[in-house]
């Protein structure tokens, strides 16, 4: 049972249930029928008389006076002496145990409770010296507990329906906050950064409301952090770019006035500006994917012919490392998403791998729809033969800035943001990215990306042709 709703509600109601059974039995249970009462009285007074008409008219007197008691009375009563039965054979057991003190009177708690023999019995010492002791049996349906006079059985049904409803109104109360949070919680962790519980704080509110306050201020806190993260990483990328631009005017002012020998220290100035150019390109990125969802431009996108696009380019580029790049389309694969980021992320993925490949090897890329229930994804493969990644930094290399040992060096690493662009574009299309070793050797990266049914998509190209038609 894993809901904390049905947990404090049975609970609740197993508790209430028990203590409102267990009040209205013990209530029932001490408190003596007026048929009990009236009983006690008498059993004096007929043990004797029958005592009296044994003595004087013996067994037959007796069983007539019983027998008239019985008819009268609707009482069944056995006279014992010194324990044994003056009617012969034919006294049930019940009466013999309750003779005995084997079975537990009416007159007790525990013999109130018994259904099915209510018992009650009396005992004196005769003229003759002997013990002398009437045993009776309650009429059939005049118990103490469960008769008329017992227990309310619609009284117990009433109780325990009226708790079951006032735990669950209770637990409902209790856990509607929990449940607020984790909704909350879940929005937030999926990148809607304003996602908040709500609801009316008291100061001094129990702790359920302090932890939903402390939860909307950690909200707005992250959502500030996150925000002006954001902002810086816009404002720096914004302010490098005149300065980039303007240097890249001054080098190709200083290549026409400079000689052959100085133009290896202009080419590294080029290639660290363009390094620049693309650091800065990348940040803006990674700004706009942080800043979440709502600023993706979707539109239908065939990702089998992206993906064919994205594998011509890298194979063009690869011919310098006497690399390959080998593609395989299986299906097609329409989805809704943001051309630029798709075709960025998976492009990222691919010139990562062409550029760790061991040389005259060959990235292989793999495309193809999986069905997973009644959710259709693309699935996307990616797999290299260089030196993999260890398994300890597997999920690490998503991370911004992070890169391998093997790759620090700047012409070979990069600057560690390719994969990050990688990952969180993916998720912000709903999708998921993870990277794993290949036994032969190399690393795997395998994409996963919601498909759009045929029907959406359809209905996203007609406003566009209507609106192009007009």
């Amino acid at each position: 049972m894993k809901s904390l709703f049905l947990k404090i509600f049975l609970s609740f109601w197993l508790v209430v249930a028990l203590l409102v059974v267990m009040a209205i039995l013990i209530t029932v249970a001490m408190r003596p029928t007026r048929q009990i009462s009236a009983m006690e009285a008498q059993q004096s007074k007929i043990l004797s008389e029958a005592v009296s008409i044994y003595q004087a008219g013996g067994v037959d007197r007796l069983h007539e006076f019983l027998r008239r008691v019985r008819d009268s009375q609707h009482l069944r009563t056995v006279l014992f002496r010194d324990g044994e039965s003056l009617l012969g054979h034919s006294v049930p057991p019940w009466f013999v145990e309750v003779a005995k003190g084997q079975r537990r009177t009416t007159d007790t708690f525990l013999g109130r409770l018994n259904p099915h023999f209510q018992m009650l019995r009396v005992s004196m010492t005769g003229p003759d010296g002997h013990t002398y002791m009437l045993v009776t049996e309650l009429p059939p349906g005049q118990s103490a507990l469960f008769g008329p006079n017992g227990v309310p059985g619609l009284g117990i049904f009433i109780a325990v329906l009226t708790s079951g409803l006032v735990c669950y109104f209770l637990a409902q109360f209790l856990t509607s906050p929990v449940t607020r949070l984790r909704r909350a919680t879940q929005k937030l962790a999926s990148g809607d950064l304003s996602a908040r519980v709500g609801g009316r704080y008291s100061p001094n509110g129990d702790e359920l409301s302090q932890l939903v306050r402390d939860f909307d201020l950690m909200a707005e806190q992250i959502e500030k952090l996150v925000n002006a993260q954001s902002r810086l990483l816009k404002d720096i990328s914004h302010e490098l770019r005149s300065p980039l631009a303007r240097l890249s005017v001054a080098l190709e002012l200083a290549r026409q006035r400079t000689g052959p020998e100085g133009q290896s220290i202009l080419d590294r100035i080029s290639l660290e500006s363009n390094r620049m150019n693309e650091l800065i390109g990348s940040l803006t990125t990674i700004a706009r994917l942080e800043s979440g969802a709502g600023s993706l431009r979707k539109q239908p996108v065939q990702l089998e012919d992206l993906v064919q696009e994205i594998a011509r380019d890298a194979a063009f580029e690869a011919q310098a490392r006497n690399t390959q790049v080998e593609c395989e389309i299986l299906d097609e694969l329409p989805v809704m998403g943001d051309r630029a980021l798709l075709r960025s992320a998976i492009e990222n993925v691919v010139r990562n791998a062409t550029r760790y490949t061991r040389e005259g090897t060959a990235v292989q890329i793999r495309a193809e729809k999986i069905k997973s229930g009644n959710v259709e994804d693309a699935f996307i493969q990616v797999s290299d033969s260089g030196p993999g990644v260890s398994e300890g930094e597997l999920d690490k290399i998503f991370k911004p800035f992070y890169r391998i040992d093997d790759a620090r060096e700047r012409s070979t690493g990069g600057v560690g943001l390719g994969l990050a662009i990688t990952e969180q574009a993916i998720r912000l299309h709903g999708g998921s990215v993870r990277a794993s070793n290949l036994a032969e050797g190399g690393l795997l990266v395998e994409m996963h990306i919601p498909l759009q049914p045929r029907e959406a998509l359809r209905e996203q190209r007609a406003p566009v042709a209507a609106s192009g038609n007009s």
